[in-house]
């Protein structure tokens, strides 16, 4: 039993580099993004390191200066978060029309 179905389909032709081949999903920007994310949130949810009363800092305990001292340093973290993921999508965008350019 032979089959000439298979010589009438057409022929998808194969791309010649696959799609995304300079871009990887993961690159040092993006992991140092999600780090600098995390650890603001990770210090926050490590409640033990921070529940004591001193040392106090003008008469304040120790639990609520150290949790109100992470709120600029969420802050600084966020920001540099943000630097690396423009810089990652500025790097994005340049291989995007360098490989345009070289298609054209």
């Amino acid at each position: 039993m032979s089959s000439d179905l298979d010589t009438d389909l057409p022929v998808m032709p194969e791309p010649e580099e696959p799609p995304g081949h300079l871009l990887p999903a993961v690159t040092p920007e993006r992991v140092l993004a999600v780090l600098a994310l995390l650890v603001p949130i990770v210090a926050m949810l490590w409640v033990g390191s921070y529940d004591k009363l001193g040392p106090e800092v003008g008469g304040v305990p120790f639990f609520y200066w150290y949790q109100l001292l992470w709120v600029p340093a969420s802050a600084v973290f966020t920001v540099a978060a943000y630097l690396l993921i423009n810089r990652d999508e500025k790097a994005r965008r340049a291989a995007r029309a360098g490989k345009a350019g070289e298609v054209r």
